[in-house]
């Protein structure tokens, strides 16, 4: 369990740069959908990406930051129940950490599902129970409404995190030398 909360310098600086790319991506690049107050979020699949490189502390915070400030700078103050879901589902995103071959330049067919079975089921924590939970609890929110917005969370937010952060991934393994490729002689 170590490997995935080891906090080094690479992670407090991707967690910095993660969490601006994402608030960015999470106020300027976005499709609204027909449930009030959702959007298909291009946001999730970055912070699916660094946190399969940088683990589940430098995830979670990404997610959590960048949702807050995103927030705080378009409404004045975050919606707290969002944005822990936000920083929760980035955070399971990481436990793809170490279990994936992308720092060894290998990200295909295993290594691609495990990758998608892990954002699957963060999203689903996230959206259809941690959000609508804490909305009915601290913002007393209607029931239908939380879930039918958890619900198309859930969809859109597993699309952006299965093809963007999919895609970064593959073209980021490219980069890395593949074990074994090179030899001593």
């Amino acid at each position: 369990m170590n490997k995935y909360f080891k906090v080094t310098t690479k992670t407090i600086v991707a967690t910095g740069l993660g969490a601006a790319i994402f608030m960015l991506l999470f106020m300027y690049v976005k499709i609204p959908s027909p449930i009030p107050e959702t959007s298909f979020q291009t946001a999730y699949g970055i912070s699916a990406f660094f946190a399969t490189i940088y683990g589940p502390i430098a995830g979670g915070l990404i997610g959590f930051i960048g949702h807050g400030l995103s927030d705080a700078l378009q409404y004045g103050s975050p919606w707290w129940s969002w944005v822990i879901a936000s920083g929760l589902s980035s955070f399971i995103f990481g436990f793809a950490y170490k279990n994936t071959g992308v720092e060894d330049g290998e990200f295909k067919g295993q290594d691609i599902v495990k990758f998608n079975i892990i954002q699957v089921i963060g999203n689903i924590i996230a959206w259809m129970i941690v959000a609508p939970v804490l909305d009915i609890v601290i913002y007393a929110e209607p029931v239908k409404l939380v879930f039918a917005q958890g619900g198309i969370a859930v969809i859109m937010n597993s699309i952006s995190a299965g093809v963007i952060g999919t895609f970064f991934l593959i073209a980021y393994s490219a980069t890395r030398t593949k074990k074994g490729s090179i030899s001593k002689k």
